[in-house]
Parts: C-alpha cells; sequence; structure tokens
C-alpha cells in the first residue's frame, strides 16, 4: 500500500533532521538491527508523515515502529498519542510500540514480536 502524502512542512522536515541527531539510546539500538535493510525490508528512521514524525517507518509494510519512553506516561502523551495513532491507521498504516526499556532489555522478544507482524504482513499480500 503507498502512503498517500499529505503534505510536510518545511519545519516539519527540520524537526525530523533533528531527531535523527538527537534519538534516544533505544532507537539508536534498534536501527542497527533495521537499517541497511537488516529486516530485509527497507525502514526510514524519524519520518515525516503529515504533521507527525514517526520513530521508524517502512512503506513496503506500511508499519510505523515507535519506541516510547517516560514522556509517553502522562495523560496529556497519551491522549496526543492516540489522536497521531488515529491519524496514521486513517492512513492505512499499522502503528507497533515498543517501550524503551524493552528495547534496551530485551531486544530479542521485540524482534521475534516485530518479524511475526512482518512475516504476517508480507503473508496477506
Amino acid at each position: 500500500m503507498t502512503l498517500r502524502r499529505n503534505p510536510v512542512t518545511e519545519e516539519t522536515r527540520h524537526r525530523a533532521r533533528e531527531l535523527r541527531r538527537q534519538s534516544t539510546a533505544a532507537e539508536r539500538k534498534l536501527w542497527k538491527l533495521l537499517r541497511n535493510r537488516g529486516s530485509s525490508v527497507k525502514f526510514r528512521r524519524q519520518y515525516p508523515i503529515g504533521p507527525y514524525i514517526v520513530d521508524f517507518y517502512s512503506p513496503e509494510l506500511a508499519l510505523v515502529i515507535e519506541v516510547d519512553g517516560d514522556s509517553h506516561a502522562g495523560e496529556e502523551a497519551i491522549q496526543y498519542d492516540a489522536e497521531r495513532e488515529r491519524y496514521l491507521t486513517e492512513r492505512g498504516l499499522r502503528v507497533k510500540r515498543f517501550l524503551n526499556r524493552d528495547v534496551m532489555d530485551d531486544l530479542a522478544s521485540v524482534i521475534d514480536d516485530l518479524k511475526r507482524c512482518m512475516d504476517s504482513t508480507l503473508s496477506h499480500r
């Protein structure tokens, strides 16, 4: 499925570049496995989709991966994430969320979960 492009502002593009330079330890750790087709499909990191910037995005799978830290625990952040997820799913994207601590402490489980998700998506094509 091809993502219907929504306009991305120059400000959003600039912010995405900043986020690439300032990625968290968990994002860097997961990126090492996803980059250069390490997972057999191409992923982009800190990719702008409309007004939002997603941590990782695979156009081939229409899959967004979010790595959430403690800043996502507050009520305001939970509402913002729900609004973001609704926006993304309305555009035909699947969103997988993982906690920073899971990526850092139990990467094998995160990778297993991602493989199941990717295999499921690829087998339904």
